[in-house]
């Protein structure tokens, strides 16, 4: 006759089949079975993981979210030049009070006498004035600083330094010279760096430097591009080079090298108006600057490769390099061959105390 009660060697069975030893095995044998099930047999489960018109709808979303905020952003951008335009003072004070957290911009413009100067810093003038937070370092090639440049400076309202320093005659340009055959500018801009380096304290100034030439034409854009910059940024600049634009080649966001025809395998392929540069590199590095002794088209390489650089401290900017927001337009030169024909007609010319 059984007993009613289970005896202790049965319960001692039983709790051996249970124990952690023998039932974790099993648990976990369950698990990768029933992982291994899902797995095999996901698209029962998620039916539009296997739809590729889930996926293309997906990735639409994505785009459209993407090019609304493009479009606000344009937009917010658009309203800020609208408001500098019409409260320029309103703005200055806002920007100059917030100067630790919003970087200067200096741009050093070099320039010379001639019939068209006033014309062309008149627009890139017009242009300078829109953006915030602007010192305008502007140097006279000529030994003395001359009344047209100066009053100009005295009504633009911007901040500005008015420099003059003159090239030596063996070493500008004739008059049917070609514009590559001499470096211009070498002096002037390195005065405009030395300015910085002896008027600006970089612990309490953050900003970019800029050489921005005045026979160029500048979108706004291109100063909201350039105003953060850890140490160079670089973009394409249209008209120049004989092309429809030259431009550093970006892939995976990083510079490999220069779209260019003339010597792409300089250190730094580029034109002048391609690059700006971090305020703190002019006083890591204060023997930077350029120099009449450069071949030609190298005179942006040599100043670059006083910074120590290698392409992998460029910074692309302007979408990768696939938008131009500088020109090299240059004004058509002027002719005034009819101000001689009224003189041996025995007329009088123009005035002259007229400023043109």
């Amino acid at each position: 006759m059984r007993s009613k009660y289970v005896s202790a060697d049965v319960i001692v069975a039983m709790v051996r089949c249970f124990s952690p030893r023998r039932i974790f095995p099993a648990y976990f044998l369950g698990f990768l079975v029933l992982f291994l099930y899902v797995l095999l047999n996901i698209e029962s489960f998620c039916p539009e993981l296997k739809d590729d018109v889930y996926v293309d709808k997906e990735l639409k979303r994505l785009k459209e979210q993407r090019e609304e905020l493009n479009s606000q952003e344009k937009w917010l951008k658009t309203l800020q030049r609208r408001l500098r335009m019409k409260y320029p003072t309103d703005f200055e004070e806002f920007f100059l009070e917030r100067s630790d957290e919003f970087p200067t911009i200096f741009a050093i413009t070099p320039t010379y006498s001639r019939p068209v100067q006033k014309a062309e810093l008149v627009r890139i003038m017009n242009t300078f004035t829109q953006v915030p937070n602007f010192h305008w370092i502007v140097i006279e090639d000529s030994p003395i600083k001359s009344e047209l440049v100066t009053n100009l400076l005295a009504r633009s309202g911007m901040r500005y330094t008015h420099l003059n320093v003159g090239t030596p005659t063996n070493m500008k340009l004739r008059p049917n010279d070609p514009n590559w055959l001499k470096p211009r500018g070498v002096l002037q801009r390195n005065a405009g760096l030395s300015w910085i380096r002896q008027n600006v304290d970089p612990a309490k100034t953050k900003g970019t430097v800029y050489f921005a030439d005045d026979d160029n034409t500048y979108s706004l854009e291109l100063f909201d591009e350039m105003r953060y910059t850890d140490k160079v940024s670089v973009w394409p600049v249209g008209l120049v080079g004989y092309l429809r634009y030259e431009s550093p080649i970006v892939k995976h966001g990083k510079v490999t090298g220069w779209f260019t025809y003339w010597l792409p395998e300089r250190p730094f392929a580029m034109d002048m108006a391609g690059f700006s540069l971090n305020l703190q590199l002019l006083f890591d590095y204060r023997d930077a600057r350029f120099s009449f002794d450069v071949r030609r088209g190298e005179l942006e390489s040599a100043l670059l490769g006083g910074f120590h650089l290698t392409l992998s401290d460029l910074e692309p900017k302007a979408d990768n390099c696939t938008k131009v927001l500088v020109w090299h337009t240059r004004t058509e030169k002027a002719s005034l061959k009819n101000e001689n024909n009224f003189i041996a007609k025995g007329l009088t010319g123009s005035d002259l105390s007229i400023e043109v």
